[in-house]
């Protein structure tokens, strides 16, 4: 092959993968006169793929006759490919191109699940530049359970051609799949995020204490479908508070402790949170509910910041009322930037993440706002949404393997 100075060849190298293998290729390389100019590997079982774009000299044939050799004693395959200068220009300029992190979270990963949002990347113009498996690798024959989890993770090049159809798309797979798709903008900030806010009632809990204190009070069902109007958004959150909690006058301070002990954990709370601890992240609780039962879970669980309603108590019984200001939607997310800058972090490094139409605002502001097991008009509403997994799931949106998450026991 003929070929002018300082052209650039591509190496498509594949074979069995094996310790030392790099070490052994390059230094056949090194002695010769070339310059690397990118490098990628990925193993799958015990195969290797490794790609070498080199700029080589002008008197290539015997470089290529060198690498073939030293590849076949190796029992390596070995593909060279000249790229155009012009070609090689134009790929250096895609470095400027939009980036996009898409994790894929389900319980099983399936060829009709990786189709069909891989169809919708294309269709927006979005092209994959890396796949990574981010959950670990099951045996054969291995029975799926609401306890197994997969997640796959996309690197996409591109600027989407309309985003709102994209994410319309994605809501729609992932409702006729079960499973769960996030798509991030790959940036400084997505890299870079410390601080995660959580809703409390049907998020870091299992249940809505207010409802649970309405049952001790015998006006349960009059609470819960205000409750049920609140988080569909059907009415304010702060008149529906009101009328809530003017039912609860006159119950006893006593079943507060009670309701703490018993208060069922969502599952994966401390899954993730034991693993943000861990990681230097800062957690905090930003709850419409109260702070009794916010300040046991922080001490449970080991969450930094709570902020929630105070109850107001007279003799040793429920007023009816809450001590202002009400934790409402808009306060939440003025709380969320007051702890980040306490921080100091910007908005865009908080992850906020809530299931009512009052979590609706502090997950505007945050960078990556999580609708979690959420109502509809929420998850049509917030940037990503969550309903497969367990709140641990977020950890992979964050880009952890498998292999760095500790379980909780």
């Amino acid at each position: 092959m003929s070929q002018t100075a300082n052209s650039v060849l591509l190496l498509n190298i594949l074979g069995q993968d094996r310790i030392g293998l790099s070490s052994e290729l390059f230094s056949v390389i090194e002695s010769l006169d070339v310059k690397i100019l990118d490098i990628g590997q990925s193993v799958i079982h015990d195969q290797v793929s490794q790609g070498i774009m080199l700029s080589i000299p002008s008197s290539s044939e015997t470089i290529q006759q060198q690498l073939e050799e030293k590849a076949d004693t190796m029992g390596l395959s070995i593909r060279m490919r000249e790229i155009s200068l012009e070609d090689y220009a134009s790929w250096v300029e895609q470095q400027g191109q939009d980036r996009y992190t898409l994790t894929l979270l389900t319980r099983e990963v399936s060829a009709e699940e990786i189709a069909r949002v891989t169809a919708v990347t294309a269709e927006q113009g979005l092209n994959i530049h890396d796949i990574v498996r981010l959950s670990g690798r099951l045996p054969l024959n291995t029975p799926v359970t609401n306890d197994t989890k997969s997640s796959i993770e996309f690197a996409l090049q591109g600027k989407p051609k309309n985003v709102e159809a994209m994410r319309a798309n994605f809501l729609k797979i992932a409702s006729e799949l079960d499973v769960d798709i996030a798509i991030q903008q790959d940036d400084a900030y997505r890299r870079s995020r410390r601080l995660v806010c959580f809703d409390m009632d049907s998020t870091l809990i299992k249940a809505e204490v207010i409802d649970e204190l309405a049952k001790r009070a015998g006006v349960g069902d009059q609470v819960a479908q205000i409750t049920e109007k609140a988080m569909q958004g059907e009415i304010d959150f702060t008149e529906s508070f009101t009328q809530r909690m003017a039912l609860l006058e006159g119950l006893s301070e006593e079943v507060l402790q009670d309701i703490a002990e018993n208060l069922p954990i969502m599952e994966g709370a401390e899954t993730l949170i034991r693993n943000l601890n861990a990681y230097g992240f800062k957690t905090a609780i930003l709850s419409g509910g109260f702070n009794y039962f916010g300040h046991y879970l922080k001490k449970k669980l080991g969450i930094d910041h709570v902020h929630a309603n105070t109850l107001e108590i007279v003799n040793g019984k429920l007023t009816g009322r809450v001590i202002h200001p009400v934790v409402d939607g808009n306060r939440k997310a003025f709380l969320l930037k007051q702890i980040a800058e306490s921080e100091g972090l910007k908005p865009q490094q908080v992850i906020a993440v809530g299931d009512g139409a009052n979590d609706l605002p502090m997950l505007s502001v945050a960078g990556l706002g999580i609708a979690f097991r959420a109502k509809p008009l929420v998850r049509e509403s917030a940037k990503q949404s969550m309903s497969t997994h367990g709140l641990d799931g977020i950890l992979y949106l964050l880009g952890f393997k498998d292999k760095d998450i500790e379980r909780a026991i």
